[in-house]
Order: structure tokens, then C-alpha cells, then sequence
């Protein structure tokens, strides 16, 4: 893909997440399908808190030629906060104010960040365009598991 066409898909999936869960009626935001299964809310807060982290390593990337990650494991604070019931319009608010401070910092990356490896002790191989692929599918993970929540019929939704 071309870095044009990744930074306006990370660009635009802000408006994307806003106008879907614009659509998800109030009272089931918060609706339990199963143990272990997250509402649509969590996926949403879940969205929300990762976005500084996301940014965090992409000014990794930035600022340092060979970056070295360590894999992200939600700490007790993360999980706590998770459980506070924000409202949709902040948590979105969240996700875009954060998105347009990454896609701000890609945009000022030069052609050598685009070729810059790091190293993750989850991946073979860690890349600056990787990350950014990474962002956008866990973006179409959740949502797309937010609308399965919303709209699967019981006993057809994923476990």
C-alpha cells in the first residue's frame, strides 16, 4: 500500500468509528453477549486508551533508528479506567483527538522512517508501515466486533 493511502485510511477511520457507533442505540452499549465477550462500550473505551500508546510508538519509530518495543499488556490502571462508563461522544472524542496527533506525526516522518525496522518480541519483523497496518486492522477488529455485538442474533455471535 501506498503511504498516501495509509495515512488517509488512519485518517479517516476516526469519522468512520464516529458516524458507526453514532448508529448503536444507548441501551446497547453496555449489553453483555456472553462471559467474556466485551460490551460495545469496552471495545470503544478500549480504542479510546490505546490510542496514546499507539502514538508513543510511532514516535518511537521517529526518533530512533533501530527502536526496540516491549508488547503491550493493559496494566491494572488501564483496566480500572476501562471500567469507568464514559460517554460514547467523549470516548470518541478520545480516539479522533489522538488519531489526528498520529496522523500529524506520520505525515512529518521522512522517507527514511518508512524503511526503519524495529524489533517486537511479538513479531518477526516490525516496521514503521507495519505499525501503521497494525493500527488500522485493530481499529476494523474492534469495530467490527462492536457490530457484531450490536447486531448478532443470540448463539450466532463469535466466541
Amino acid at each position: 500500500m501506498h503511504p498516501a493511502e495509509l495515512i488517509d485510511s488512519l485518517d479517516m477511520s476516526a469519522s468512520v468509528l464516529e458516524r458507526f457507533v453514532k448508529q448503536i442505540p444507548e441501551f446497547k452499549m453496555d449489553r453483555k453477549r456472553g462471559e467474556g465477550v466485551w460490551t460495545v462500550r469496552e471495545h470503544l473505551h478500549h480504542l479510546a486508551l490505546v490510542q496514546p500508546v499507539m502514538y508513543k510508538r510511532f514516535r518511537k519509530f521517529k526518533n530512533e533508528e533501530k527502536p526496540v518495543f516491549a508488547a503491550y499488556l493493559p496494566d491494572a490502571a488501564e483496566e480500572k479506567e476501562k471500567s469507568v462508563k464514559r460517554s460514547v461522544e467523549e470516548l470518541v472524542s478520545t480516539f479522533r483527538d489522538w488519531r489526528a496527533k498520529q496522523v500529524e506525526l506520520i505525515r512529518s516522518c521522512g522517507p527514511e522512517v518508512w524503511t526503519r525496522t524495529g524489533t517486537h518480541p511479538e513479531y518477526d519483523l516490525y516496521t514503521f508501515e507495519i505499525l501503521i497496518r497494525h493500527v488500522l486492522t485493530h481499529d476494523g477488529w474492534h469495530m467490527y466486533r462492536m457490530e457484531e455485538i450490536w447486531l448478532a442474533k443470540d448463539g450466532a455471535l463469535t466466541k
